[in-house]
């Protein structure tokens, strides 16, 4: 159920209404356009730059504006393996687009027969619910199932599924030309896929021999334009009776490099404090409460990396952003270890999504207070 109203303005969990959402205005006009043309998408960002918002976004406009279409979003990222998928794709699909009379159920239970769903009423509220059971090794036939009923519904869908790379953890062979090989045949499915590791996501839609080569139209998620984003951020603080500064907020939003989830999160908690007016001091003192609070977690974050690792990421910390970590000026201003070694940890630091490296070759630690954090203490 989507929430009308907020008393902090600031969202950093879920989707309200559009008036809590800023700008993205180009991007939703593309996203519906290509669902309305028959276009999937692959929507790639880094996590916490607003790809979730920006899809709950699109759908609200949607049903907004349609009432035959069906919108649905999962998320796969905590998923291990093809079994884990199909239970979340089912559990959020299952019922969903039929009502719960007694030959509908039934008609449920033949397209999903290896699922085994079953009818049950809440006991308090009397509301209908549906629960199912599907064992590992019917995986794929579940799947087919899940496809099946889609397909027959007669009904047309969004689809999307955020942290789509995972798949290309799973341990089961094909899972990609599995998936590809249903959903170009489901003409009444369209698909979003979403994912925060550029470089698979890449490597899935962008390479001659993957499944989903070339098959979706693309759009890399950039930061917010901070005229747009100060315009919404002072907005929200003058109908609240306060004043945010445009020379702090736009400090606020080089300090945390545009990123829209910290920005949110500083916003926030800016927001929540009694005073009408803001200055610096009350920037420096929601970062030192946060870097506080996050002290025990970033000191073993730095416990499970090598000395070297740790090393070339506090350097990187320390100048914010560099396009050069290998070049020799850097490395001996910082007391790095040969190229070779530094190139190791850049690898490494990218696999662990503790750096990552912008449209425009920079890199950067991608979580922002841990940046902070790293900038003001001392390693040994």
């Amino acid at each position: 159920m989507k929430r009308e109203k907020s008393k902090n303005p600031f969202v950093i969990a879920g989707y309200i209404n559009p008036a809590y959402f800023c700008d993205r205005e180009k991007e939703t006009e593309t996203i519906i356009s290509a669902l309305e043309n028959d276009r999937d998408i692959t929507l790639i960002s880094p996590r916490r730059f607003g790809k979730t918002g920006l899809i709950h976004h699109v759908f609200y406009h949607i049903n907004e504006l349609e009432n035959n279409v069906f919108c649905f979003y999962f998320d796969i990222f905590s998923t291990q393996n093809l079994h884990e998928f199909v239970q979340i794709f089912g559990k959020t699909i299952l019922g969903q687009l039929d009502n719960y009379s007694q030959k509908n159920l039934k008609r449920i239970a033949a397209f999903f027969k290896s699922f085994r769903p079953a009818l049950s009423f809440d006991s308090l509220t009397g509301t209908p619910k549906i629960s199912f059971d599907i064992k590992p090794e019917e995986a794929q036939t579940g799947l087919n199932d899940i496809f099946h009923y889609l397909k027959f519904c007669g009904k047309r869908c969004y689809i999307a599924i955020d942290e789509f790379q995972q798949i290309t953890e799973y341990p089961e062979k094909g899972v990609e030309a599995l998936l590809r090989s249903y959903m170009q045949f489901a003409e009444n499915v369209k698909f979003i896929f979403s994912g925060s590791k550029k470089h698979l996501m890449d490597a899935m839609f962008s390479t001659v021999n993957r499944p989903f080569y070339q098959s979706t139209q693309k759009m890399n998620l950039c930061e917010l334009p901070i005229e747009a984003y100060r315009i919404f951020a002072q907005n929200h603080f003058a109908q609240g009776g306060k004043t945010l500064p445009p020379s702090l907020f736009e400090t606020i939003y080089h300090r945390m490099l545009g990123h829209t989830w910290y920005i949110q999160l500083i916003l926030n908690q800016l927001y929540s404090r009694p005073q009408k007016n803001y200055a610096e001091t009350d920037l420096n003192n929601v970062i030192a409460d946060t870097l506080k609070e996050e002290n025990a977690t970033y000191k073993t974050y730095c416990e499970l990396l090598t000395k070297g690792q740790l090393q070339v990421l506090t350097a990187i910390a320390k100048v914010r952003k560099t396009n050069r970590p290998t070049h020799i000026d850097f490395i001996k201003k910082h007391n790095l270890k040969a190229v070779s070694s530094v190139k190791l940890a850049i690898r490494s630091l990218i696999d662990k999504t503790l750096i990552l490296k912008d449209e425009n070759g920079f890199y950067f630690v991608y979580d922002r207070f841990f940046s902070l954090w790293l900038e003001q203490t001392k390693m040994n």
